[in-house]
């Protein structure tokens, strides 16, 4: 958090200053709109617009729309079971894991000459078709239902790393600026989402599934609007005969990058600390709303549970924001590993009954495994995102983004699932040596890597902001 008098360098080097209010109330009142002045003069206004459009309305919104939807959508219109429900989640997902495939084509493949627009205009007319498509059509088969929900899985993906790539090139010209940018994501994420699940279980009530994905054209349509109004450099003399090289170029930036300790090592951790995740949500759907050994929960009751969760992933992006973001990346990892271990203790006591034994209503103590759950987990995420945004170098900014892994729930009692997450959960503790001691506010990339002679020849234009809605004479 900024004191009193803070100043930061803009594009022009000019020296900026914010005074804040003295007053401790007024402070900590005004604090979040200080910040966010601060960050639209530093990082240009339109640039914090896109990313609320892009995490909050499509991600946050869209994405708490779409989960509750599509959960009630699989148990009630396509009949199926948990079991066969977690398997069409992974299928759904696989537009996120083939993520660096979209990275790679915003990277070296222009369209029209620009770079990120047609790639948002794509992404929000995909995802509009896909919702429209679902919502209109009553007794589909279960593979054109899949279709349409990867495709509309493809549009969210398509532009979450569209828009990364910008903000991971902001994050290599504003190193001090990277947490916050990241902050600026994981708090509209969390408020979208807070505001989507509280109205979810009441729109599925209402309207049914398949009207919530109705209103998913929506986000979508906003998606497609941000590639409208993204002001981009063109580049005129693209030659198309260029994207082989382009490929190559890039493909050898990649390789000079990840052949360095400082970023291979990391990497490896991420990438194992969530391939060593068990992903056991739609089976925990199911028991909770089960009336045989679950809760039963209501639509309505489940959406508020959700919303009073993503109140426990915004804390944690407060908490993140104001607290523990100058803290080394292997210290915040090291404990909230270990939290999300003990955090998920409470979803084994929940199946096994032991919150009544205790006499703890279900309601009660699933609100709070949600949310500290959610806090939790944002702790963890938080870091990485920043550590990975610092690792990404110039020119493949969106190729180099890292996937999350996903992992497909084997056919276990819940009980027996939840025990082998928890355990599966402590296992990145030990792997914590690959991930640096690195200040947060510092560049993590050695000099050799970031002006290599690869890494020069698949940089590309940094000039991307949003055009502003109107025109001022001052320049604000």
């Amino acid at each position: 958090m900024m004191g009193e008098e803070e100043r930061l360098p803009t594009h022009s080097d000019e020296v900026q200053v914010y005074v804040q209010p003295k007053n401790g109330i007024l402070s900590s009142v005004f604090t979040p709109f200080y910040w966010f002045k601060m960050l639209a003069k530093e990082l240009h206004w339109s640039f914090v617009f896109g990313v609320i459009i892009v995490y909050g309305t499509s991600q946050g919104l869209g994405g708490a729309l779409a989960k509750v939807g599509t959960q009630y959508y699989m148990k009630d219109v396509q009949k199926v079971q948990p079991s066969e429900a977690q398997v069409y989640s992974g299928i759904t997902s696989i537009p996120w894991i083939v993520k660096p495939i979209w990275g790679l084509l915003t990277d070296v493949v222009p369209i029209s000459g620009y770079q990120r627009r047609p790639y948002f205009v794509f992404a929000g007319s995909l995802g509009v078709i896909a919702m429209l498509f679902l919502s209109l059509h009553k007794d589909l088969h279960i593979v054109l239902a899949l279709l349409a929900l990867t495709a509309a899985s493809a549009s969210v993906a398509i532009a979450d790393v569209t828009v990364d790539a910008c903000v991971a090139q902001n994050s290599g010209s504003h190193p001090s600026l990277a947490a916050d940018m990241q902050s600026l994501c994981a708090l509209s994420s969390s408020i979208g989402s807070l505001v989507g699940f509280s109205f979810s279980g009441i729109f599925v009530h209402l309207i049914g599934s398949q009207g919530v994905y109705g209103l998913l054209t929506i986000p979508a349509g906003l998606v497609l609007l941000v590639g409208v109004l993204l002001k981009e450099h063109r580049t005129s003399s693209f030659a198309y005969e260029q994207i082989n090289q382009n490929f190559v170029n890039a493909g050898k930036a990649m390789w000079t990058t990840l052949k360095c300790p400082d970023v291979w090592k990391p990497c490896l951790y991420m990438y194992l600390s969530f391939s060593l995740s068990l992903n056991i949500s739609e089976g925990m759907f199911y028991w909770v709303t089960d009336a045989k050994g679950g809760p039963l929960f209501s639509k309505e009751m489940i959406g508020y549970i959700m919303a009073i969760g993503s109140i426990g992933s915004l804390l944690g992006a407060i908490l993140y924001q104001y607290g523990l973001k100058n803290y080394p990346f292997r210290d915040l990892l090291f404990w909230a590993q270990i939290l999300s271990c003990l955090s998920g203790m409470l979803d084994l006591a929940l199946v096994l009954r032991w919150n009544l034994k205790l006499g703890i209503p279900d309601y009660f103590f699933v609100v709070i495994d949600s949310s500290v759950s959610q806090l939790i987990g944002r702790l963890k995420w938080m870091p990485l995102l920043v550590l990975s945004s610092k690792l990404c170098p110039p020119g493949i900014e969106g190729t180099f983004l890292l996937c999350s892994c996903r992992s497909i729930m084997l056919d276990f009692s819940l009980g027996r699932a939840v025990l082998i997450r928890n355990v599966m959960r402590i296992s990145p503790l030990f792997l914590l040596f690959l991930v640096p001691r690195a200040d947060p506010n510092s560049s993590v990339l050695p000099d050799e890597v970031l002006y290599s002679k690869e890494i020069s020849e698949s940089r590309v234009s940094e000039n991307v902001e949003l055009v502003a809605l109107v025109d001022s004479t001052d320049g604000r």
